[in-house]
């Protein structure tokens, strides 16, 4: 099970503020969920979107993607019911960011083939941070910075992957700026510039 944690669109990406108009950071952040969420079902995966947002929920039923409450305790809390509800369905689980601007088939095949074959599987962010965790079994989450760290010390048998698609995420204006650089990241520009 593949689990996209999405707390809000219109209230996502907050510390592009000084950059970016707020209904642009909205329209981003929707599109950069749907950029994660149509990767995962290209694999022929389908997404479990934990959301407390009424727009986001919409979205994605609208997008055909099941949907889990988020009771709004914070990310790690939303991974943690997607997880129980994986295992639950003795499936392994997937975390996955929303906001992974480069992410490819490739890059999520990478992290559930190993899965699916019983290894646990952790991707770090460039900033520190968990860009997508796996595993099959209960799980404390420690999502915020630094988090790579911490969930590696209680994965520590876990594969390692490491790709520009897992390792570019949308937090801060510097890595924006990066993900439009790069031809993979050129479909933001559209994006960025299109209203509605």
């Amino acid at each position: 099970m593949v689990i996209i944690p999405i707390k809000s669109f219109a209230m996502g990406k907050g510390r592009l503020s000084g950059l970016v108009e707020p209904e642009t950071r909205a329209r981003l952040s929707r599109a950069l969920a749907g950029h994660v969420a149509a990767r995962v079902a290209t694999t022929g995966r389908n997404p479990l979107v934990i959301t407390g947002d009424l727009e986001v929920a919409q979205w994605a039923e609208a997008s055909g993607y099941a949907t889990l409450d988020d009771l709004g305790e914070g990310l790690s809390a939303a991974a943690r019911a997607g997880a129980s509800l994986a295992m639950d369905r003795s499936e392994p689980w997937l975390v996955v960011h929303s906001d992974l601007p480069w992410l490819t088939v490739d890059d999520l095949e990478a992290m559930a083939r190993p899965l699916e074959e019983g290894r646990s599987v952790i991707a770090p962010s460039a900033d520190g941070g968990t860009s997508a965790i796996g595993s099959r079994g209960e799980f404390t989450f420690h999502f915020g910075p630094m988090s790579f760290h911490r969930h590696l010390v209680d994965l520590e048998d876990a594969l390692v992957v490491a790709r520009s698609g897992l390792l570019l995420d949308i937090d801060a204006p510097a890595d924006l700026r990066a993900a439009t650089k790069s031809p993979r990241g050129a479909w933001l520009d559209e994006t960025l510039l299109t209203p509605g």
